[in-house]
């Protein structure tokens, strides 16, 4: 299976210009082979905490229409970050659109503390088929708490796909905890961040992937735009910059 992470810069509430963005970086993992593509931690609006669910309530169902043509029609699954709404409250969550499926969602359960004043946390691990693998969406700071891998692993998942938006000052320890993790529970890590303003920090993109023994296969620098690929079954990459 070939995944494609995508690192990209989004403009924090400006929704059209967001998710035509992500049309045409859907549209180029698919050219380059993709069977699934997905995108950092609230990539559709941004990641502004004390925004997110103005833009919960902006959003609406068939702003995500196109997502599900672009993935009944390429066959290649799709992961997209929004906030989401739970009653009056607002989760941080994935969507994820498989051809001729149901969309699923998934809602990060593992908050940091900045986090707890605007989101509640979500109850379920959401696990991905295609073929033979299994994949767990993971969003974040959860990503990197070795209880959220575990409990991954635990459900028979050999693809953490790790979506966050992480500044600079965390990035050496995570690069480490990835590492860690893809040897301890023999799963490949694949992680896609965002660049740019997310409120009160700046997303730091080196996104990067790591083999099931831990070792890190490719890594993205900090400032293109673009996608990375790794291929699960002979550990070939690929970094396409735009």
């Amino acid at each position: 299976m070939k995944v494609a992470a995508v690192q990209f810069k989004p403009v924090i509430g400006d929704l059209e210009n967001n998710i035509n963005r992500h049309v045409a970086l859907i549209e180029l993992a698919v050219q380059e082979g993709a069977d699934l593509v997905y995108f950092p931690e609230l990539s559709v609006t941004g990641y502004e905490a004390q925004l997110a669910k103005s833009f919960a309530l902006e959003l609406k169902d068939n702003d995500f229409g196109i997502f599900q043509n672009l993935s009944d029609t390429h066959g290649v699954t799709i992961g997209v970050g929004v906030p989401l709404l739970s009653g009056d409250q607002v989760q941080i969550g994935m969507i994820w659109f498989a051809a001729d499926k149901p969309q699923a969602s998934y809602k990060k359960q593992l908050l940091h503390s900045t986090e707890l004043s605007f989101f509640v946390p979500g109850t379920e691990q959401l696990i991905l088929h295609n073929g033979n693998d299994r994949l767990a969406p993971a969003i974040c700071y959860e990503s990197l708490r070795p209880e959220h891998a575990d409990n991954a692993a635990s459900m028979g998942t050999n693809v953490y796909l790790a979506s966050v938006a992480e500044s600079s000052t965390g990035l050496e320890g995570a690069m480490k905890h990835y590492s860690k993790i893809a040897k301890q529970h023999h799963m490949y890590v694949v992680l896609a961040n965002c660049l740019g303003s997310c409120g009160n920090f700046m997303g730091t993109g080196h996104s990067a992937s790591w083999d099931a023994n831990g070792h890190l296969l490719a890594q993205m620098d900090g400032e293109s735009e673009g996608i990375l690929l790794v291929d699960t079954e002979n550990r070939d990459t690929d970094i396409i910059r735009i």
